[in-house]
């Protein structure tokens, strides 16, 4: 397993080694050990499935605010997505900043995406599936989304868009208070 550093800070894009033979190839995809040497040393307490039908559709951006911000791991099984790690820690240097990545079942490229970041992608293919593993459940009570086209973030989608759900097409533009946190 590599992991490559993004210009944000705890945001890595993770490679494998894939031991192939005739029969076709294998991976692992996480070991504790490997993880800790990025500090990560959380368990993977929920894992989700999703799979979106439609190149051009955006899912994002969602984060969950503290005390259930979590870490989140991502990787394309089906198809190709553009995949955007949004960093929202006012502390930080990259603080507003974004990555992205192409994630595809061709590359086999994850991307770890640290506790105070949104996430969100675009589908570059029909049939697109990701597995996601989360460092904390789902609680409805602290989910937060920002708003996809917010001009201030400057997210350069690469497709037109043919799809958005109307709750993500409905985030909140930023807005920032007095202290830099995002309300």
């Amino acid at each position: 397993m590599k992991f490559l550093k993004t210009h944000l800070i705890g945001c890595y894009v993770i490679e494998f080694d894939r031991y192939s033979d005739s029969r076709g190839w294998f991976s692992r995809t996480f070991c504790s050990e490997e993880f800790n040497s990025i500090n990560f040393n959380d368990a993977w307490v929920q894992h989700n499935h999703s799979f979106t039908a439609r190149e051009g559709t955006i899912r994002g951006m969602h984060y969950q605010k503290k005390p259930a911000a979590e870490t989140k791991l991502i990787r394309c099984i089906s198809g190709k997505v553009y995949d955007v790690a949004l960093d929202l820690r006012p502390n930080s240097p990259t603080y507003l900043k974004w990555h992205a990545e192409e994630l595809s079942a061709d590359n086999g490229r994850m991307i770890f995406i640290p506790k105070g970041f949104a996430h969100g992608f675009q589908t570059l293919s029909d049939n697109a599936e990701l597995i996601y593993c989360h460092s904390e459940t789902y609680q409805p009570e602290h989910e937060m989304g920002l708003n996809y086209s917010d001009q201030k973030l400057q997210i350069q989608w690469p497709l037109s868009i043919t799809e958005i759900s109307d709750k993500d097409k409905n985030h909140p533009f930023i807005s920032v208070d007095f202290e830099g946190v995002i309300i």
